[in-house]
């Protein structure tokens, strides 16, 4: 009788492989599953798959923390002499100039047979825009510096918006589930980690970091993408499964999943009373600034207290949004809302922050700074597990080009919906940071309730 003929290891038969250095060590960092890995090539790809996806991903990361619209950019924009209305449009042009474009790409996006294509486009597309900010802050100055870094940033929210669609896809179709949570927590840990190291670099120029120092920083930042861009061209895809065309006009189809998919659309309300976490910290800041805190000031305090966060959350969150991600997301909504809750009443209780100054500590800080410092470590750590969840939870639930649409969709609903939170919100700041604080913990809570209705989609 004929032997049949040896397989290669990795696509089916993984004996041999799971010796290999990159099966080891992505064991070691996620949990091993026989079955899973070979429904999707075997041991040995889906180790090297897997390790690739990590490495780019905190990659990306670690550039993100650079360029980041709530403590670099405005830094930037402020030692430039900008304008104080281009600091207002930073936030909403990075996170929802990233959402909204997101549908209007997808038939594009569906049609190409490998998605991995798309990230490495838009990670060189964000590369080049940073570079385009790094330019700016080294040679101009006020309102054209503002401009600059306006459209800049614009074109680097379109690169972000097609690797946030390609990633997502990448990972379902070359990851098991019950590994897809995990690997996002890990790139989460690597990319704090990067962070702290880039917190601690800024910390090191102190308070007087001027705009050519930062486009320094900011040209380094460009080289993270750049070799995301050439770890993601490693990555193995399968061939498609399904029909990969445009289908109808984007904006039908976003009408018709919306209104006729109730999953789905259980899901994007869940997600966008989940914005507590993403919302609440800059009162947290603002409310530190009142009581005279000092704690978690300067540019370098806050990266490193970000990072932090994503150190802490990042390993524990991937973990427990593939047994759950739908309990993860809604035990992160109840944390969030019950920690916002808890500021406010400690806030009402102090009273006026100016008669907080007179109950100084011996070292001059506000008796309750360490208050504000804590919940902003706090609620970083939720927003991170809250983040894994979601992701982990839209992964899973569909499967080849519809995920790809659900991304798109939500992402672009999402986008329309933190303008209107955020408006409201900012609203009700005039009015002070309480109320504003109370109305997203109500969000938040309402989101809990919602999300313990939704179904279970992770493998375990």
């Amino acid at each position: 009788m004929t032997n049949p003929p040896p397989r290669r290891p990795g696509f089916g038969d993984d004996r041999g492989a799971l010796t290999s250095p990159s099966v080891v060590w992505y064991h070691r960092l996620v949990t091993a599953d026989a079955d899973g890995e070979s429904a999707v090539g075997g041991a040995e790809q889906v180790a090297r798959n897997g390790l690739r996806q990590i490495a780019a991903n905190a990659l990306q990361s670690a550039g993100d923390q650079v360029v980041n619209a709530k403590t670099v950019l405005p830094w930037i924009l402020g030692g430039l002499g900008a304008p104080a209305a281009f600091v207002a449009l930073l936030v909403p042009i990075r996170e929802s100039g990233s959402m909204l474009p997101q549908a209007a790409v997808m038939p594009w996006v569906v049609s190409q047979p490998r998605r991995s294509r798309v990230w490495i486009i838009g990670a060189l597309v964000q590369a080049v825009s940073v570079l385009a900010i790094a330019a700016t802050a080294a040679l101009l100055e006020q309102i054209a510096a503002g401009v600059a870094i306006i459209v800049a940033l614009g074109v680097f929210a379109l690169g972000r918006a097609l690797c946030s669609m390609a990633s997502k896809d990448v990972l379902g179709r070359t990851l098991p589930k019950g590994q897809r949570g995990q690997i996002s927590g890990l790139s989460t840990v690597v990319s704090g980690v990067a962070a702290v190291a880039i917190g601690l670099a800024l910390r090191a120029y102190g308070d007087d970091l001027s705009p050519e120092i930062l486009a320094i920083f900011l040209v380094g930042a460009s080289l993270t993408w750049i070799l995301g861009a050439a770890v993601y061209r490693t990555i193995q895809e399968p061939p498609p499964t399904s029909d990969s065309s445009g289908g109808a006009g984007w904006w039908r189809e976003m009408i018709q999943l919306l209104s006729h998919d109730a999953p789905f659309r259980r899901f994007v309300t869940v997600r966008a009373l989940l914005l507590v976490s993403a919302l609440a910290p800059p009162f947290f800041v603002t409310l530190a600034a009142d009581y005279g805190s000092t704690t978690i000031s300067g540019l370098g305090g806050f990266v490193i207290a970000s990072a932090l966060g994503s150190i802490a959350g990042g390993w524990i969150s991937g973990r427990l949004a593939d047994r759950s991600s739908r309990r993860l997301m809604m035990v992160g909504a109840a944390a969030a809302s019950l920690l916002v809750i808890a500021v406010v009443v400690v806030v009402l209780l102090t009273g006026d922050p100016r008669s907080s100054r007179s109950a100084a500590g011996p070292t001059g800080e506000p008796r309750i700074g360490w208050v504000f410092t804590l919940a902003f470590f706090l609620v970083s750590l939720v927003h991170v597990a809250v983040r894994v969840a979601r992701k982990t939870y839209v992964v899973d639930m569909a499967e080849g080009d519809q995920r790809t649409r659900y991304v798109a969709v939500a992402n672009t609903a999402m986008g329309i919906i933190l303008l209107v939170t955020g408006g409201i919100s900012a609203v009700l700041a005039g009015f002070g940071e309480i109320p504003a604080l109370v109305f997203l913990a109500a969000l938040g809570l309402l989101g809990a309730m919602l999300a313990a209705r939704m179904p279970d989609v992770s493998k375990r």
